[in-house]
């Protein structure tokens, strides 16, 4: 972590003022960030509003690039923010903000899931988080009239997706007596809430369900007729989709091959790992052997969430314990990281980082979906490394706690799910470098995320590109995918269906882990022989301390500036 303090810079100010400008417009943003102001309140979805901010990215780009950088943390600003306002207006102009409904980052989710970030300890916290309840029927109707417009112009999201998100929206309105909203309004009782505002709490969460049964109701009635068949984004769409998430243009074609025998290699990797657990010879279903072996050993078996939320904080604070001491600087500010079990049954694992005040601390959060309640050890482990340390907190807090060098926007609003992703896949391996994932059942369990991320670079991009099946025989469908997922994946069949149904609808959003994981493996790679030919020892350290430094911005500006090429 660099300490060495900055005077702030023209290009710092621009970067600062567009953060505000951000949150102006998306008040979930300032309270990702903790800005207290921000959290009354929600966006506004409607085609004005998806205008009003475009009008000020256009704005906000003009100023970047009449601004000259003054050293390099300048030259990596400039670079990285222009370049996302440049996508984000290409995107604008393309529709997207008219047909942006998917199973998992979407308006339907984003209103809901900014509540899990709302502090709920006092009676004015309580008090924002009535005030954003009614302000969540406001949102949505914006967002129905934006989804409405792109149906009248021929841009309705795909089908599967408005089913999806139709039963999600009924499960957050829930029936009246039940559902998110009013179980959130219950827990101001035990906060000590007083009696008028527990009232208050219980009126607005009817509100807010109500909201979500009409959007259910316009999503299953006007949405769902015009909706289109094929999943598939098409390559004009996807190559957009693919930059957001990435942070760098990709040959497609190139990457869907390279996909492939990714796949290949960790199916063999595999199959390795299975011989050495079953002590048998390798063989087509030896894998699956394997993995029977593991499941019913009671020993790598955790019980309920309880347990698993337990078992998921010890982990984690060990690696911070242990990494801080050897591999990593880890500042005192970003050491605690709360491992918890998410309030929504949806499937996933993520996480949120630090507000940039540091008063809300990192977390990772677990959403166990209905009727899962066994969870093996052993294909876990690495999803903390992942998701914790050396992962994601490691990456995104220290750029929060990195102020003496890094503006606001750089610390927390920057980067690109490749990026952080990438860097997520690449600290799973370094943890098998280190030798936490010496039991061979570990590095299964690695080995099987591993081989689902491969799996998801070939799927992605053959739905969406209507490529050619592995196999032959037709182009890539929906159903096939699902099919091929299950192939690839040991996992049960509601977590699988939810992963494909993410993918038909995030498009881009899937491949970024393994291709952010190549691209940070090629860089380590390419510091490591620069460092050879010139008679140094390669010090990884080093490496990984001048990357976090940097903090989470686009692939190609992180190529560039490791490279010093800005």
């Amino acid at each position: 972590m660099s300490t060495e303090v900055r005077p702030q810079t023209k290009i710092d100010r621009i970067a600062e003022d567009w953060v505000d400008t951000l949150v102006e417009h998306d008040p979930t943003t300032g309270t990702y960030l903790g800005r207290a102001e921000s959290n009354g309140r929600l966006p506004d979805y409607s085609p004005a509003g998806a205008e009003a901010l475009a009008e000020a990215q256009r704005a906000t780009l003009q100023l970047l690039e009449q601004a000259e950088p003054v050293d390099d943390v300048d030259r990596v600003t400039k670079t990285d923010l222009a370049a996302g306002l440049r996508l984000a207006l290409a995107r604008h102009e393309m529709g997207e903000s008219l047909r942006n409904l998917n199973v998992i980052e979407s308006p339907s989710q984003n209103v809901r899931d900014n509540f899990d970030l709302m502090p709920r300890d006092t009676e004015q916290d309580w008090q924002s988080v009535a005030e954003r309840m009614r302000a969540v029927q406001a949102s949505l109707e914006g967002y129905r009239s934006s989804l409405a417009e792109g149906a009248s112009q021929g841009l309705a999201p795909a089908i599967r997706q408005v089913r999806e998100v139709t039963a999600q929206a009924r499960r957050v309105a829930g029936d009246g007596t039940s559902g998110f909203f009013s179980e959130l309004a219950a827990g101001a009782a035990e906060s000590g809430a007083s009696e008028a505002l527990q009232r208050e709490l219980a009126d607005a969460a009817q509100f807010a369900s109500r909201a979500y049964d009409e959007l259910a109701a316009f999503l299953e009635k006007d949405l769902a007729p015009h909706a289109a068949q094929a999943d598939a984004f098409g390559r004009e769409r996807y190559e957009l989709a693919s930059e957001e998430f990435l942070g760098l243009k990709v040959d497609l074609d190139e990457t869907y091959e390279w996909g492939l025998d990714e796949l290949a290699r960790m199916v063999d990797e595999q199959q390795r790992i299975a011989a050495e657990i079953t002590g048998s010879k390798p063989h087509a279903g030896i894998v699956a052997e394997a993995i029977a072996q593991l499941e019913a050993d009671p020993e790598r078996k955790l019980h309920g969430t309880a347990a698993l939320k337990r078992w998921m904080q010890q982990t984690s604070d060990r690696a911070v314990e242990e990494l801080g001491r050897t591999q990593f600087d880890i500042p005192e500010e970003i050491r605690t990281l709360e491992c918890l079990i998410a309030p929504t049954q949806e499937g996933g694992i993520y996480y949120t980082g630090p507000s940039d005040d540091l008063t809300r601390p990192g977390r990772m959060w677990w959403s166990v979906p209905e009727g899962v309640t066994e969870f093996d050890t052993w294909r876990e482990l690495t999803t903390v490394y992942h998701e914790g340390v050396p992962g994601h907190h490691l990456q995104i807090a220290t750029a929060a706690v990195n102020r003496g060098s890094l503006n606001e926007w750089r610390r927390q609003l920057a980067g690109t799910s490749g990026q952080a992703e990438g860097w997520a896949l690449y600290a799973e391996r370094l943890m098998e470098q280190l030798g936490y994932l010496d039991d061979p059942a570990d590095r299964l369990g690695m080995l099987d995320g591993q081989r689902m991320r491969a799996a998801r670079v070939v799927l992605d991009i053959g739905v969406h590109l209507g490529k050619v099946r592995p196999d032959g025989e037709a182009v890539w469908s929906g159903d096939y995918a699902l099919e091929f997922m299950r192939e690839n994946v040991n996992m049960n069949e509601g977590f699988v269906k939810f992963e494909v149904n993410r993918y038909l609808g995030w498009a881009g959003q899937a491949p970024s882990y393994k291709i952010g994981q190549r691209i940070w493996e090629q860089l380590r790679d390419e510091a490591a022989a620069q460092a050879v030919a010139s008679g140094r020892e390669f010090d990884i350290r080093d490496f990984h301390r001048r990357a976090l430094d940097l903090g989470v911005i686009r692939l190609d500006t992180l190529q560039r500036a490791m490279r010093g090429e800005l």
